[in-house]
């Protein structure tokens, strides 16, 4: 029987803020030992993890900014690994919508799939006017495409976010097996009662004991 292929998709600034909520240090977690227990418990081979995060103004403090720069080129070393980045910022409801758009027009799909792929794509972002710019609709674009494109058997998304619920169900739809991955600190109840046989919940004790940096 052929191997299943997954790639995890993880929503960096919302992992964050939860596992800070949790009391862990974001910058204390080994992500390579993070993403191969979870494909070790789902039973999948992976295939890639990407890693979609905002960066911060340098303007906003130098150390701060270096810092976070050096975390996402350490991520990007490790195998199999990519990351996906905009600059933290906030821009107006028409800026957003126009970006997000033009995202969108990108998908090669067919005139008849399309009006889904778009009220699906752009339900997924919420309250525009209070999302940080692009990653979200990044993570939901590249995460259709790649299902499209047969890149994966698995999605794996690790985001306690439940505006990528009808992201998942348009994977789910488009032949696809769905995964959701997050800590219990904001771990919407929405996505775990739409997917009550495809979510896991990472534990505090867990994550420190398998997953930590040495």
């Amino acid at each position: 029987m052929a191997s299943k292929r997954a790639i995890i998709f993880i929503d960096g600034n919302n992992l964050y803020h939860c596992m800070k909520a949790m009391g862990i240090n974001p910058g204390s977690i080994d992500y390579l030992k993070l993403s191969e227990m979870i494909c070790s418990k789902f039973n999948v081979v992976r295939e890639k993890t990407i890693y979609y995060n905002s960066v911060p103004s340098i303007a906003s403090g130098e150390e701060k900014y270096y810092k976070h720069m050096r975390f996402l080129t350490a991520l990007e070393n490790l195998p199999k690994f990519g990351v996906q980045r905009r600059k933290l910022q906030r821009s107006s409801n028409k800026e957003i919508l126009e970006e997000k758009m033009a995202l969108l027009r990108q998908l090669k799909v067919c005139q008849k799939c399309r009006p889904v792929v778009e009220k699906n794509c752009l339900d997924c972002i919420g309250d525009i006017s209070e999302k940080e710019k692009g990653i979200d609709v990044m993570l939901a674009v590249e995460a259709i495409e790649k299902a499209m494109k047969n890149e994966y058997d698995y999605c794996i998304l690790v985001s306690g976010d439940a505006d990528f619920i009808p992201v998942l169900n348009l994977i789910r739809a488009n032949g696809k097996q769905i995964k959701s991955v997050s800590v219990p600190a904001g771990y919407s109840s929405d996505i775990r009662n739409t997917f009550p046989s495809d979510f896991m919940v990472l534990k505090k004790d867990e994550l420190l004991e398998k997953c930590q940096k040495k």
